[in-house]
């Protein structure tokens, strides 16, 4: 069984779990969005938070860890998204 081991390092298994779980909050918030039944969507949002927070969870150990760098925006691209926004409400 050795010889079929599948070696994963610690970056690759919280990728794997990463990918997994914006699948799973995908699908909880198309569930959700689609549901005919109040109390079926309020469980569904319920999910969708407990999953959300899941995700966030890993997100901030791979930040943390150096293997999720995200770049800072620029003042001027937030400034123009904002505009953006502004003239279309």
């Amino acid at each position: 069984m050795a010889g079929n081991a599948i070696n994963m390092c610690d970056k690759d298994i919280l990728e794997d779990f990463l990918s997994s779980q914006k699948q799973i909050t995908a699908n909880y918030n198309l569930y959700a969005g689609e549901c005919e039944h109040t109390n079926l969507r309020d469980t569904f949002l319920g999910i969708l938070s407990e999953e959300h927070c899941i995700q966030t969870e890993l997100f901030d150990e791979m930040h943390n860890r150096g293997w999720y760098p995200v770049k800072a925006a620029e003042q001027a691209q937030i400034d123009a998204v904002r505009q953006k926004f502004a003239a279309n409400g």
